[in-house]
Order: C-alpha cells, then structure tokens, then sequence
C-alpha cells in the first residue's frame, strides 16, 4: 500500500505520479515495433536510446531527444551494417598505367580512386570509349 504514515497518525494515500508517462509509453511501442533493438527512455536525459541486438565487434547504441529522430536513427544503423555485410562494401582497387611511378596519385592515398577531379585528357579518352 502507497501513503504516508506515521506511528499513531491515520494512513494518508499519495498520488503516485508517473514521469514521463507519454514518452515512456512511446518507447516501450517502439521496443515491439522493432525486434532487433532494445528501446529505453532515460528520465535523466530525457532523451530515448536504443541498443541493437545484433553481433558485432562493438556494441550500437543510437540516441535521441525524439522518439521519430531515434527511429531515424535505427533506419541509419541499419542501413550502415547491410552495407558492411554485402559481399560489393570492398573498396575498388586502384589501378596503375603500366610504366608509372609505381606511387598511387594524391586522390588514391585519400581513399578516392582517379584523384578526384579528372584532367581534360581523361574525359576526352571516356568520351570516346562511350562513341565506340
């Protein structure tokens, strides 16, 4: 029973208030919507966090103060890890002309292949590969 009491004083009852009852209620929605994912609602933060059940090297913990934008943010996971498990999320390789410098160019070392901005020679050879 939930009151204030004291000895030899009559049981008052007490309103027991619930915080933050329609984001709570919001998260546990979204913990049955979405089977890989544990939702919680933090009182402290008042922010809504979410923690993916799948295997990884390190644990995924999204947050946000809305319950939308944490949605949002599970889609973004999600999307992020079906990318690093298809089989074509390997970078190309770079590839050298034959009797270069044997060094890959500025935009290689970058992680970007044909050093970003091709010459005007390069478009021309493009284009006519296109024509043939």
């Amino acid at each position: 029973m939930t009151g204030r009491h004291r000895d030899g004083l009559p049981y008052a009852p007490v309103y027991r208030r619930v915080w933050d009852g329609p984001a709570r209620a919001e998260a546990e929605r979204i913990d049955l919507a979405w089977a890989d994912w544990t939702v919680l609602y933090s009182l402290g933060r008042r922010a809504f966090y979410a923690v993916a059940a799948w295997d990884g090297p390190r644990p995924v913990i999204v947050e946000d103060p809305t319950s939308e934008g944490l949605e949002e943010r599970m889609r973004e996971a999600e999307m992020i890890r079906a990318f690093r498990l298809s089989p074509r999320s390997s970078p190309a390789p770079v590839r050298r002309k034959r009797g270069g410098t044997g060094r890959p160019s500025s935009g290689a070392r970058n992680g970007e292949v044909g050093g970003g901005r091709p010459s005007p020679g390069g478009v021309t050879a493009l284009r006519g590969l296109l024509r043939s």
